[in-house]
């Protein structure tokens, strides 16, 4: 009897084994592969405007400028000057057309030395899309558009401190009503969401040279997700968790240096592996399940790659640059974006330049992939900046 039971566990052992090694093949076939995370209304991360845009799309913790409340609406309180906005221009796909691009303007004021408020609208047009059947018969044409709209308020909470709130809603069009693939009607898209950031800034000094430290950390686009349909399951939009630091440089009277350094990671659900049983129902293997409510699916962003945690740390996106002005008023800036090939492969460089008049300001940027095609490769992008009042203090801080 005793000699079975060895048999039997030994066998046991033996199945027990054959069964790891065979999960672990299958496990390392199915992961590592591409895994890209994807949203509704993606036109929210795009960079905006041609200063963030030259130094490799960072901007959480560089010095503040109009676009703040883009990137972390708390630096608005600490911009040196009575307000300043901004209109940026930024072609799309114009290898391929004419006609998709990105429009943002935006700006605000400082009623007082230690609080700001301001707005912005961003614009996103599709171009013109003709939609037809299955069968290829014509449903007519539209032009799809997205836009959203910004409130936001900043305060100084110390000499050294602050923090932002800015309120959005978002309007998202892709369809004009025209019925999806099974005769389903559709409808735009709405959402609201919010942003909550905080923005440090110190003079110190490096190598007996002046310099301004600071950092920057923004959870952008916490709100409801959005549905095209009346039965369609609803999508998160793109809520993001965006850090980094950011060291000026003051190297004499007349040149400044600055380094920028962001990371970013959204916050939403990482794509499960699925395996289907003999019934045809979809099984997941690794991973979680990303049908969950934004706050659940919020906090289990951290948690829920399907390879665990080194492929959490590539969902995590590096941008960094550098912006050297001379005398104020004129500036050169280039960058480096980095994302992993399993989450999208996006990796280019940026260039840029600007120059300061007045009260009037001029940015331009430049993108040049190192990878895979961008929407943005070839083209040059614009902003034009203006200040509000008093413009003796801007100029001595190089805004």
């Amino acid at each position: 009897m005793n000699h079975i039971h060895k048999k039997t566990a030994a066998a046991f052992m033996f199945a027990a084994l054959i069964f790891s090694q065979t999960q672990a093949q299958d496990k390392s076939n199915l992961l590592g592969q591409l895994n890209t995370i994807t949203t509704a209304v993606p036109f929210l991360m795009i960079s905006p405007d041609a200063r963030a845009g030259g130094m490799g799309d960072a901007g959480v913790a560089s010095e503040p400028d109009a676009h703040a409340i883009h990137w972390n609406p708390a630096k608005m309180s600490f911009y040196n000057g009575k307000g300043i906005g901004s209109v940026s221009y930024t072609p799309w796909l114009r290898s391929l057309v004419n006609d998709i691009y990105l429009a943002y303007a935006t700006g605000y004021i400082k009623p007082s030395p230690d609080q700001a408020i301001g707005g912005s609208i961003r614009y996103f047009s599709l171009g013109q899309i003709d939609f037809t059947d299955v069968n290829g018969g014509s449903l007519g044409s539209f032009n799809p558009s997205e836009f959203a709209l910004d409130v936001a308020y900043s305060r100084k909470l110390s000499e050294d401190f602050s923090g932002g709130i800015a309120l959005r809603y978002i309007h998202s069009n892709l369809t004009g009503g025209i019925p999806v693939p099974g005769g389903i009607s559709s409808k735009a898209g709405n959402s609201v969401a919010a942003d909550i950031a905080v923005y440090y800034q110190k003079d110190v000094e490096v190598g007996k040279k002046p310099a301004v430290f600071s950092w920057g950390l923004a959870i952008t686009n916490i709100g409801s997700k959005i549905s095209y349909t009346e039965t369609g399951d609803k999508d998160f939009i793109p809520i993001n968790l965006r850090f980094g630091p950011s060291l000026k440089l003051k190297l004499n009277d007349y040149n400044e240096l600055t380094i920028n350094l962001d990371f970013n990671k959204l916050l939403v659900p990482t794509p499960p592996i699925y395996s289907s049983d003999s019934a045809g129902n979809n099984l997941i293997l690794y991973g979680k399940d990303p049908k969950v409510g934004v706050a659940a699916g919020i906090f289990q962003s951290f948690s829920d790659a399907p390879d665990g945690f080194k492929e959490e740390l590539k969902e995590i996106n590096i941008a960094g640059g550098l912006e050297y002005w001379y005398d104020k008023q004129f500036a050169f800036r280039t960058g480096y974006f980095f994302e992993s090939a399993q989450k999208g492969n996006r990796k280019y460089f940026t260039l840029g330049a600007g120059l300061r008049y007045s009260v009037f300001g001029l940015d331009f940027s430049y993108l040049i992939p190192t990878q895979q095609r961008n929407p943005l490769e070839n083209t040059l992008r614009f902003s034009l900046s203006f200040k509000f009042g008093d413009t003796g203090k801007e100029r001595e801080s190089g805004e």
